[in-house]
């Protein structure tokens, strides 16, 4: 599992909250997956998402939130399914 949260460089408050509720929702299902930090404005990250609010955050490939620090009780929400 990918879990990419995606943000400003350098990362503003709320990517860093995003970001530490996204490992800390991975280490509570204690599940396998990677958790990482992505700039919002990389080539990359326009080809495959377009222009995002930041910070959104993405699962295996599919945006589910932008705009919004989601708790880590959300988070865990969604990666249950």
């Amino acid at each position: 599992m990918l879990i990419e949260v995606i943000g400003l460089d350098p990362p503003c408050k709320k990517c860093n909250e995003l970001l530490a509720n996204a490992k800390a929702a991975v280490e509570h299902l204690a599940i396998e997956a990677d958790v990482i930090k992505i700039w919002t404005l990389s080539e990359d990250t326009l080809a495959r998402f377009g222009l995002l609010l930041s910070p959104a955050l993405v699962i295996d490939g599919m945006v589910v939130a932008q705009g919004k620090v989601y708790k880590t009780e959300r988070i865990i929400g969604l990666l249950q399914g």
